[in-house]
C-alpha cells in the first residue's frame, strides 16, 4: 500500500499577487537618543491617539546613519510595538541594522529620502508609497489617472484612495481616511484624516466646508487636530503647501 499523500488539485485560483501602492507613514529618525524619541512619540500620540492606534509605519534610519549616530533599533522597535505602533519595514539602514530587522521579522526597503531636506527636529512623520511585488509588473501598462466622485458619507473605519482628484459630496467621519494623488474636495465636514498629493504632488490641495480633521497632509507634510486653528474649523477652508510649510486658511 502506498503511503504517499497526493497533492489536491484545485481548478480555481484562491489568490493573486497584484502590483499596487498604499500610503504608509514614515518615522524619520534624526536623533538616536532613545529617551528623547520616546518623549516626542508620547507627545504625538497624546495629540492624536486614534491616528496612532495600531498604526503601520516605516522606520527611516537614513539621516541618523548619515550623521553616524547609533540608534538602538531593537529597543526602538520594542517600544513602538508596546505603544501599538507596528513597523512594517525599515529603510536607510546599514547591513547590521537590516540583518537585525529581519531577526525582528521586519523587512528592509530601498525607499530613500533626501537627507538635505531634514530639519533639526528629532522626529518627523511623513508618508510614502510602498510598491507591492508582481512578477509581471515590468510589462504592465500604467493606467490613466482617474478622478473619483463619491456621493455617500465616508464612515468611520473606511479608507478611500483616488489615483487623481477625490471629490466627496458628503462628510468624512472621524476615524475614516481619504487619500488622493491629486486634490481632495469635501463638500461636507471633514472629521477624519485627509492626505493629498500622496505620490509627491506638492501642488495638491485639500478643500472642505468644515475642517475638524484628525489629520491633514500634503505630500507628507501634516498637521493634526490640535495644531489647526479653531477659528478656521466652522468655515470653508483649504490646505496647501507653501515653501515646504503646510498652510491652512479659510476660503
Amino acid at each position: 500500500m502506498s503511503t504517499d499523500t497526493e497533492t489536491p488539485t484545485y481548478t480555481k485560483s484562491a489568490l493573486e499577487f497584484k502590483s499596487t501602492s498604499f500610503s504608509v507613514p514614515i518615522l524619520v529618525i534624526f536623533n538616536a537618543e532613545l529617551v528623547q524619541l520616546e518623549c516626542q512619540i508620547e507627545q504625538k500620540i497624546a495629540q492624536a491617539p486614534e491616528f496612532f492606534k495600531n498604526l503601520p509605519i516605516l522606520v527611516d534610519l537614513q539621516t541618523c546613519n548619515h550623521q553616524q549616530q547609533k540608534v538602538d533599533l531593537s529597543a526602538l522597535i520594542k517600544y513602538l510595538r508596546n505603544k501599538k505602533i507596528f513597523p512594517i519595514g525599515i529603510c536607510g539602514g546599514n547591513k547590521k541594522q537590516n540583518k537585525l530587522a529581519l531577526e525582528l521579522n521586519i523587512p528592509s526597503h530601498t525607499v530613500q529620502r533626501n537627507s538635505a531636506a531634514a530639519t533639526d527636529a528629532s522626529l518627523k512623520l511623513n508618508t510614502t508609497n510602498i510598491e507591492k511585488s508582481n512578477e509581471n509588473s515590468s510589462s504592465e501598462i500604467t493606467p490613466p489617472v482617474e478622478n473619483m466622485l463619491i456621493t455617500q458619507p465616508i464612515r468611520s473605519g473606511q479608507r478611500v484612495y483616488a489615483k487623481g482628484d477625490l471629490t466627496i459630496l458628503s462628510h468624512v467621519s472621524a476615524g475614516a481616511e481619504v487619500m488622493a494623488e491629486g486634490n481632495i474636495h469635501v463638500y461636507g465636514a471633514l472629521r477624519g484624516r485627509a492626505l493629498a498629493g500622496v505620490q509627491g504632488n506638492t501642488n495638491s490641495r485639500i478643500f472642505c466646508s468644515e475642517l475638524h480633521a484628525e489629520l491633514v497632509s500634503i505630500d507628507g507634510h501634516y498637521k493634526i487636530n490640535g495644531e489647526i486653528d479653531k477659528g478656521i474649523s466652522s468655515n470653508p477652508a483649504q490646505v496647501y503647501l507653501q515653501n515646504q510649510k503646510l498652510i491652512i486658511k479659510n476660503l
